[in-house]
This record gives C-alpha cells, sequence and structure tokens, in this order.
C-alpha cells in the first residue's frame, strides 16, 4: 500500500473509533463516485486530491489555455500589436496538445458545424 493510502485508511480508522462518521448527511445513500476506470490504479488517489483541489492535468490546462487565446484572437484586430504573440503562443500549445495525442478540432470549430450537420441532417 503506497504511503498516502496508508495515510488515509489511518485517518479514516481513527476517524471510525471516535464516531465521526455517524448521523452524516447522506448516510444509507449510494455514492455517485467519478468513473476513474481509465487512470491507473496508483495514480487514482494523487488524481483525486489534485482535482479535489481543483488542479488541471497538465494537458487539460493546456486546452483550457488555448481556448482562451482562441477566443482572444477573435475579438482582437490582426494590427492589435500583440496579436502576433497571442498568435504564436496558441499554435505552440496547439502543438503541444498534438504531441500529447489530443485533438485540436474544438480550436477551430470543426466539429461543431459537423455535429450540427448531422444532427440537422
Amino acid at each position: 500500500m503506497w504511503l498516502l493510502d496508508q495515510w488515509a485508511e489511518r485517518h479514516i480508522v481513527d476517524a471510525q473509533r471516535k464516531g465521526e462518521f455517524e448521523d452524516l448527511p447522506g448516510a444509507g445513500q449510494p455514492l455517485v463516485l467519478d468513473d476513474d476506470s481509465h487512470i491507473p490504479a496508483e495514480l487514482r488517489a494523487a488524481f483525486r486530491l489534485l482535482k479535489n483541489a481543483g488542479c488541471l492535468p497538465p494537458e487539460l490546462q493546456q486546452r483550457k489555455e488555448a481556448v482562451e487565446l482562441n477566443d482572444l484572437l477573435k475579438y482582437i484586430n490582426q494590427e492589435h500589436p500583440d496579436y502576433q504573440a497571442i498568435s504564436k503562443k496558441l499554435m505552440l500549445l496547439e502543438l503541444k496538445l498534438k504531441q500529447a495525442g489530443l485533438s485540436t478540432e474544438f480550436l477551430r470549430g470543426e466539429y461543431a458545424v459537423k455535429l450540427l450537420n448531422k444532427v440537422e441532417g
């Protein structure tokens, strides 16, 4: 068992002995758990901690930043002094995402158009 798992297990057992889990809201109800079956077992606790702390995996953080930069480029003129720098940063992020094996179609809007065409008909 990993150190983090041992630490958590010890705290859970201590809390059970003290009765801290009695009369909790939702007692006896099924838990709604995230599907983390795609995450290796030895990384699940760490990923859960990061998720609960509001941290994103690097690829998702890069994707979020790429979307923000793409939106910014839509609203500024190509003559703006920062346009080229923002555009270069976006291209670099797009390259990093592609190297990580992630699709960057979300930046072009092609997926939304294809989906709309398929739904309509």
